[in-house]
C-alpha cells in the first residue's frame, strides 16, 4: 500500500508541476534558430513569414527564387507594415491596416508567427525586430525571429529552400493593441523631464549631430539619451548578442538593465533593434520604443536637441 501511495503521489505531483507549463513544442521564444524550424515546420499552427527587401537585396523575385519551404512573403518596406502620418514616415499604421494584412498572410490570433529577414547584418535584421514589435504592439504574443536570417539558414549544410510562391489562405486577425510597449512625444518629454534613460540606437556620427538622416529636421539627439549603435547588437553574420553582452553595453552608458527604458533612431527602425534587445533579450517588460523618434522630435522646433559635436 505504501508503494501504491508514493506512486500517486508521484504522478500528482508530475500532474501539478505540468499545468500551465508548455510543451518544448509548444514555447514560443524570442529568437529560433534553422534547426528549430526544420522540426516545426510541419506544425499547422506555424507560419514562416519571409519579409527580405532592398534593405538586404531582397525582394518578391529573391523569395520566388528560393526560401523556406511553406514560407509566406511580405515585403516589409512595400507591404504597408509602416505609414506616414502628419509627415511623419515610418509609424506604425493603426489596427484597421495591420488585420487585414496580417490575416491575408494566413495568420490569425492562434498563429506562431516565425519572421525571416536576410540576415546580412544589423540594419536588415532590424527589419525584423520592426516587425516583431508590431505583432506584440497589436497583442500578439505568438511570434520569434530566426537567428540569423535566410542566410543563415541556407548556410546549413542539406537545408532544404523551396521555389516559387505560396498563396496563404486568408484568416481573419483581431488586433488588441498593447499601448504599454509605444512611447509617444509626451511620454518622451516626461522622460526627458524625469531621467528616464533614453537610448539612441544610431550610429555614433548621427548620435552625436556630426552627420544626420534626411528625416531629421534637425542635427543631434534627444537631450539625456545615450548611444548604443545598432551595430553592437548584431553579430556581422546576422545573429543577435546576448543578454550578458547586452548588459555590457548598457553599463558602460550607465543604463541600469531594469526599469522604464525608451529606445529610438530615426524613424523607429534601428530602434525596434534596441528594444528587441532590452524587452526581448534581456527580459526587461518596462522598455518602449519611440516609435516617431527623431523623425518626429526634430519637427517640432520648440523641443531641444543636444548637439554633443561642437
Amino acid at each position: 500500500m505504501r508503494r501504491i501511495a508514493a506512486a500517486l503521489l508521484v504522478i500528482m505531483f508530475a500532474t501539478l508541476h505540468s499545468v500551465g507549463q508548455p510543451r518544448a513544442a509548444d514555447a514560443v521564444s524570442p529568437l529560433v534558430d534553422a534547426a528549430w524550424i526544420l522540426e516545426n515546420h510541419n506544425r499547422p499552427s506555424l507560419t514562416v513569414l519571409d519579409i527580405r527587401n532592398k534593405i538586404d537585396g531582397g525582394s518578391e523575385a529573391a523569395y520566388r527564387e528560393g526560401h523556406i519551404p511553406g514560407a509566406v512573403y511580405s515585403n516589409y518596406l512595400e507591404a504597408g507594415w509602416r505609414t506616414e502620418v502628419d509627415g511623419v514616415p515610418g509609424l506604425l499604421p493603426p489596427p484597421e491596416t495591420l488585420e487585414p494584412l496580417i490575416g491575408g498572410l494566413g495568420i490569425d490570433n492562434e498563429t506562431h508567427v516565425v519572421i525571416v529577414a536576410g540576415g546580412v547584418g544589423s540594419t536588415d535584421m532590424a527589419s525584423a525586430t520592426r516587425v516583431y514589435w508590431t505583432f506584440k504592439a497589436m497583442g500578439h504574443d505568438a511570434v520569434s525571429i530566426l537567428d540569423g536570417g535566410y542566410r543563415g539558414y541556407v548556410a546549413g549544410e542539406g537545408n532544404p529552400v523551396e521555389r516559387g510562391w505560396n498563396a496563404p489562405e486568408a484568416k481573419i486577425f483581431t488586433a488588441r493593441p498593447r499601448g504599454e510597449l509605444i512611447a509617444g512625444l509626451e511620454d518622451v518629454q516626461a522622460a526627458v523631464a524625469s531621467g528616464t534613460p533614453l537610448i539612441d540606437v544610431r550610429p555614433a556620427a548621427q548620435y552625436l549631430g556630426r552627420e544626420s538622416s534626411p528625416v531629421a529636421k534637425r542635427a543631434g539627439t534627444i537631450p539625456g539619451a545615450v548611444n548604443v549603435p545598432h551595430g553592437e547588437l548584431v553579430t556581422e553574420s546576422g545573429r543577435f548578442v546576448d543578454a550578458r553582452r547586452v548588459r555590457e553595453l548598457l553599463s558602460a552608458v550607465g543604463v541600469p538593465p531594469a526599469g522604464d527604458i525608451i529606445a529610438f533612431c530615426n524613424t523607429g527602425h534601428w530602434g525596434s533593434l534596441g528594444w528587441f534587445a532590452v524587452s526581448e533579450i534581456l527580459g526587461n517588460v518596462n522598455a518602449r520604443l519611440y516609435d516617431g523618434s527623431i523623425a518626429e522630435w526634430s519637427t517640432h522646433e520648440e523641443l531641444p536637441m543636444e548637439l554633443k559635436a561642437r
